[in-house]
This record gives C-alpha cells, sequence and structure tokens, in this order.
C-alpha cells in the first residue's frame, strides 16, 4: 500500500506544508536565547501596559535559572509553577528549563488536596506561586518534598501606577489579606531576580530522552496522571504548528496569550510558539471579554489560541462592534469542540480565519488541525499534522477500521509523551507498539478527514442505543437563542441511561422545555432527544473553557443518593 492510499490525508497538504519534517534536536529554552541574539530589542511580551523585550527576557530567565541552582535544583528535579498567566510564569518556565529542571505546570485554582497530589507525585522541590496563593501552598507544605516556596504577585510586573494601587482593588475583589512569612525558605520572586547572575548554566542534554515537563491530565475523568513530555516532544509540535501556519511570519506576530500558559495548549500554541517564533506576547491573567477586545484593538493582535468558550463569550459580548478587530489573521480552537455557528459569526466580526484543531496532553498537544487557508468540512477536526500518523480502531474487530467505521482514534507522532510518570501500568495499556490509544471516538472520511463523535468515557447507553452527547449538542447550538449546552446521560430504571441536556441561554432571550423539546425533535432520532433540560445560568469549567461534565454527572449521584435516602425515609 503507498502512503497515499495509506494516509489519504496528506492528499489535501497545500504545497506549502511539508508531509515530513526535519525537527531541531534542540531544547526549549536555546529558542529563548536565539530570539534574544536575534531580536533583541523586540518586544517580547506586553502586560497589561508593561512591556519586556526579548533582551530582558532571556536576562530575567537566566538570573532565575541561577538563583535555582543556588538554593539546590539540579538537573533533572523538579519545579512547579503556580502562577496565572504573568511575565513571572514566562520567566520561571524557561530559567527552570535552563537551571536543568522539570517544570511542573499547576493549576492556580487547585484546592489543597489536589495541590498536594501533585507536589506529592511529582517530588517538586521548588514551587513558584503568587502571593493570592501562599497560604494553601503552606498549609500542604509539610505533606510533600519541597524544600523552597518563591513568591510573586501581580502588581510586581504592574507598570507605575498600576502597581501601587493593584493591591487594594486585589483585596477588595478577593477579601485575601496577603500574608507572606518570608524567611529561609520562603523567597520573593522580585529580590531572586534583583540579586540573581547573568551567566549561562552549561548542562548537557538528550533531547528526546530528558524530560521538559510533567503536565498533568486535568483529572476530568479520575486522578490526575502527570504526562511525561521531553524537550523534543515539544519542539516537534512547536515546530509543527509554525509549518501549519505557514503564512505568519517570523518576529513580526503578534499572539494573543489568553489561554493558561499551565494547561498545555495555551504553553505549546500561546507560550512556546511565540518564543520559537520571535513573536510579541500580548498576555491576559484571566478571561476577560473587555481586557481581550481592547488588547487585540491596541496592540493589533494576528494570532489568537483560544477556546469555544472565549470565542461564544466574545462574540456575545455587547460592545465587540465597538473595537476594531482586523489585525486577527488566524484563530485557533481547541480543548472542546467548536460550533460552526460560533466559527462564521467570529470570521464575519474579525475578518480571520477560525479552524478548530484537536489534540490530548499526551500529546503535546496537537494532532489534527483544519486546514487555515483551505477546505475545512462541517464539524472535522482536520487533518493529521505532518508526521502524525492517526487511525480508528474497530472494537470490535480489534483491526484498523473502514472509511466511515466509528471506533476509537489512535495516534501516533514525535509529539507523543514519553509516558506516565511512575505509573507504568497505565503507560504500557495507553500506549501500545508507538499507538496512543486517545480513547476518543470518532471516524475518517474517504477523503482523510477526521470527525470525533465524542469521548470514549461519555458514550451515552440508552434503550440499547449509542448516542453520542457531541452530536446532540452540536443541534442545540444551532438554536438561536442557546449560548452553552452540554449533555450527559443519567441513571434510568427503564433505558438504563436518558439523556439530560444543560442550557445556558443568550442574555435577554427566553425558551422554554416544550420549544426546546419541539426543536430537537425536528433534528435528531427519537431515541436521541433529551429526556430531561435544565436550564442554568453557567456551567462548570476548567480554566481552558472545557465543560467539567464530571462535576454534573456528580451532581445527578448526589441527587440520586438523596432521593434514595428519603424514600428509605418514608418506607421505614
Amino acid at each position: 500500500m503507498d502512503l497515499l492510499s495509506k494516509n489519504p490525508w496528506i492528499n489535501h497538504y497545500p504545497t506549502e506544508i511539508p508531509t515530513s519534517i526535519n525537527y531541531e534536536e534542540r531544547t526549549l529554552q536555546s529558542y529563548l536565547k536565539e530570539a534574544s541574539e536575534k531580536h533583541p530589542k523586540k518586544a517580547a511580551l506586553h502586560f497589561l501596559g508593561k512591556e519586556l523585550t526579548y533582551q530582558q527576557l532571556y536576562s530575567s530567565a537566566l538570573k532565575f535559572a541561577n538563583q535555582l541552582t543556588t538554593l539546590g535544583v539540579k538537573k533533572g528535579d523538579r519545579v512547579a509553577i503556580m502562577v496565572a498567566n504573568t511575565p513571572q510564569s514566562v520567566i520561571s518556565y524557561y530559567g527552570a528549563l535552563m537551571a536543568g529542571a522539570i517544570v511542573v505546570q499547576t493549576n492556580p485554582l487547585y484546592v489543597e488536596r489536589e495541590l498536594e497530589h501533585q507536589m506529592v507525585d511529582s517530588g517538586a522541590k521548588v514551587i513558584i506561586c503568587l502571593d493570592l496563593l501562599y497560604q494553601r501552598v503552606k498549609k500542604v507544605w509539610p505533606k510533600t518534598s519541597l524544600e523552597h516556596v518563591i513568591v510573586t504577585g501581580i502588581k510586581d510586573y504592574l507598570p507605575f501606577p498600576k502597581n501601587l494601587i493593584y493591591p487594594f482593588i486585589q483585596k477588595k475583589n478577593t477579601g485575601i489579606t496577603i500574608d507572606v512569612d518570608y524567611g529561609r525558605n520562603v523567597h520573593s520572586f522580585v529580590n531572586l531576580l534583583k540579586t540573581g547572575e547573568e551567566k549561562e548554566i552549561s548542562l548537557s542534554f538528550d533531547v528526546k530522552e530528558d524530560l521538559a515537563l510533567l503536565q498533568y491530565t486535568g483529572g476530568t475523568t479520575g486522578v490526575a496522571k502527570g504526562v511525561m513530555l521531553t524537550h523534543y516532544n515539544l519542539v516537534a509540535n512547536t515546530t509543527q504548528a509554525i509549518r501549519w501556519m505557514y503564512k505568519m511570519t517570523p518576529g513580526e506576530e503578534v499572539v494573543l496569550c489568553a489561554l493558561p500558559f499551565f494547561h498545555v495548549y495555551g504553553m505549546t500554541v500561546g507560550m512556546n510558539y511565540s518564543i520559537m517564533h520571535a513573536s510579541k506576547m500580548v498576555i491576559i491573567p484571566k478571561f476577560d471579554t473587555k481586557q481581550i477586545l481592547k488588547g487585540i484593538q491596541s496592540q493589533k493582535v494576528t494570532v489568537f489560541p483560544g477556546a469555544p468558550t472565549m470565542y461564544i463569550g466574545l462574540i456575545n459580548d455587547p460592545n465587540i462592534n465597538k473595537y476594531d478587530l482586523s489585525s486577527i489573521e488566524v484563530c485557533i480552537s481547541g480543548s472542546a469542540p467548536l460550533p460552526v455557528e460560533v466559527q462564521q459569526k467570529f470570521e464575519q466580526l474579525t475578518g480571520g480565519k477560525l479552524s478548530e484543531g484537536f489534540g490530548l496532553t499526551e500529546a503535546a498537544p496537537v494532532t489534527h488541525f483544519n486546514q487555515v487557508w483551505g477546505k475545512r468540512p462541517t464539524g472535522s477536526i482536520g487533518l493529521p499534522w505532518p508526521d502524525t500518523d492517526a487511525q480508528i480502531l474497530d472494537a470490535e474487530t480489534g483491526e484498523f477500521a473502514k472509511p466511515g467505521q466509528i471506533g476509537e482514534l489512535l495516534v501516533k507522532g514525535p509529539q507523543v509523551m514519553k509516558g506516565y510518570w511512575n505509573r507504568p501500568e497505565e503507560t504500557q495499556a495507553t500506549l501500545q507498539d508507538g499507538w496512543l490509544y486517545t480513547g476518543d471516538m470518532g471516524y475518517m472520511d474517504d477523503e482523510g478527514y477526521f470527525y470525533i463523535v465524542d469521548r470514549k468515557k461519555d458514550m451515552i447507553i440508552a434503550g440499547g442505543f449509542n448516542i453520542y452527547p457531541r452530536e446532540v449538542e452540536e443541534v442545540l447550538y444551532e438554536h438561536e437563542s442557546i449560548q452553552e449546552a452540554v449533555i450527559i446521560g443519567v441513571p434510568d430504571p427503564y433505558r438504563g441511561e436518558t439523556v439530560k441536556a444543560y442550557i445556558v441561554l443568550k442574555e435577554n432571550h427566553q425558551l422554554t422545555e416544550k420549544e426546546l423539546n419541539e426543536f430537537c425533535r425536528k433534528h435528531l432520532s427519537a431515541y436521541k432527544v433529551p429526556r430531561l433540560y435544565e436550564f442554568r445560568d453557567e456551567l462548570p469549567k476548567t480554566m481552558v473553557g472545557k465543560v467539567l461534565r464530571r462535576a454534573l454527572l456528580e451532581e445527578e449521584e448526589e441527587k440520586l443518593k438523596s432521593s434514595e435516602s428519603d424514600d428509605q425515609l418514608k418506607s421505614s
């Protein structure tokens, strides 16, 4: 079988995108050094009015690396970063890599239990955290292997007079009084940089074997696992992103970084992409539509990686037409399915291209993407990236499925993880013969375009029928009054499971359960129509905008337990 028959998707690659790339065997941090040498005076990042040049960013990362070494960090030690999108998060990330450490990205929203699990599991030696989070870190510290805590605050990199005003605004909004007991093992980030040496640290790396990152899976389906990503994995995936967006010019682009850097998607297509491409990062600490719209207009953003919830939030902002968004050329959407209506509306508003892709933490994260300047079939996650093989596994036969058949998506490529940290059995179950078993159900069409129908674990079996939540959600998004929708399966004594829809309506829109049910019956087979509807003001989400189905399922389980308890009390 020739390559075109085996991998039909490469028929659709434009001449500008190679089917295979010669990846540089370099460390991630070497790209920051290169950018500082080629573009020393160019702005590397913009943060709420404050800018750092590439020369300043490299110098800060180098000083931080030397201070980590002074604190006893050696090659292979784990350094955790629990910071929102700020200059400090970029400095800490690249500084830790320069010191030879393995970065552990930590979600600032973690509660103590989650934080303790990650610190114990990773064996992190140092953590960099926001001052707002210090007391949380302090409580779990004795149960971990942490030796040092480095504390920073949003105000540390704000321009005057914002840096003086911000602490008062922060206290008003959070109610938290900053109380950090600096001492021998608790350090000020700013003070460390003031006294840090600016000398290069000489270390040797095997980029295909040495880890750059322990990226913990979201834990939406169980206990979070540490995904081991090498320098080569991350360099390869970032290189693939650069080659896919071939019209973007090195050293000239402006990238909106509103996706959290502690999430692998924001880290790769936001931070690492910007550094490798010598682009300017417009860093947004948290999702705020006004701040994002102002940032796009004032900084002339050209590249906007985001999640569907971000684009939904922006197109529903009543003031969006007051801003000039015409600088946007490319928007890349991931982390959740992108409704067609959202794609079309956002492209109308900006004049740029919004394309959907697919990935997972275990693949650094991107494996598939729609063409930015080419064919984009409705509902497709696109084509596998260069050097990325993809197949659909038929669960019944154990063979690769034919086009159109639904099965589990398997991927293979240079971006695929080394394995799970300290979990050999789970690694063996997920990585087989070089194939990464994604747990996502989908199919490939005759032309080589891939489609995801749902997570293997999310599939609903009602009355013997397989129902994929994404298909039902796509129909719901077609309704003009619906802003967000999510489908889950809830226990049903007769059908086994039944379909429940959670709905968030657009502002000033009204919709009854009866009207929605009639709408669904026009567009779905009877067995797929939701039997239960619940209207909400908002849905539980991760920081990157992915709806937490698990949280909704847990709510339903609690309701069921409570109902059973009430029944028992009545019968007694």
